[in-house]
């Protein structure tokens, strides 16, 4: 609990390194790991997801290169600034939920081209079309479909370290999240390492 967010940051920053093209999103955690004989009591039904997670996740090396942990919910778009900050991205891709005129403005001022599909076209401001209009027409569909391997990246985190946290408090909810996001990406940089280590190819040889 003494480990603060900043510490993580540096920890997912030293371990993902530089991310040319990021993808966002937000997934949820339930407080506890309910057993089969509890669900059936209440009929089935999942327990709410208190726990919020969003993150930036580099496509190429597929690796968590910033995150963001709230103990109650709210709208995906509200820490997409704070991840694009951190991360410091070329490229961005993201969902529907991200889509809305003040991101591409910020986009705009950071240098960073968003692939953002519409939810609406809406009404123009006097006769103008908004950045999220124009975005439409250098809209790469190739670079947007890598915002499938965040999804992908959601459900390593969960295979491997469970679904649920076990902590009670805020901030051990965050270190412990923050904890398996950093040893993901420890572990994507072991598995490489080890899968195209030079013994192994002069074994081979």
């Amino acid at each position: 609990s003494r480990l603060s967010i900043d510490f993580w940051q540096k920890v997912l920053k030293a371990t993902s390194g530089h991310p040319y093209l990021v993808a966002i999103d937000s997934t949820g955690f339930s407080r506890i790991n309910p057993s089969y004989y509890y669900l059936k009591r209440i009929d089935g039904k999942m327990p709410k997801v208190p726990v919020m997670l969003s993150a930036a996740l580099d496509t190429a090396k597929k690796k968590f290169c910033a995150a963001k942990v709230r103990v109650i919910r709210c709208h995906d778009i509200k820490d997409v600034k704070l991840l694009l900050q951190r991360s410091k991205p070329k490229v961005l891709v993201a969902d529907k939920a991200y889509d809305a005129e003040w991101l591409h403005a910020f986009c705009k001022g950071q240098g960073i081209r968003p692939y953002i599909p519409l939810r609406k076209w809406g009404k123009p401001k006097h006769r103008n079309m908004g950045l999220r209009m124009k975005s439409v027409k250098w809209f790469n569909i190739r670079s947007y479909h890598r915002r499938e391997l965040i999804e992908a990246g959601f459900s390593s985190i969960k295979r491997k370290f469970g679904a649920s946290v076990s902590s009670k408090k805020a901030k051990t909810i965050r270190t412990e999240i923050y904890g398996r996001l950093a040893c993901h990406n420890i572990f994507s940089w072991l598995s490489r390492l080890l899968g195209q280590s030079q013994l192994t190819n002069n074994i081979y040889k």
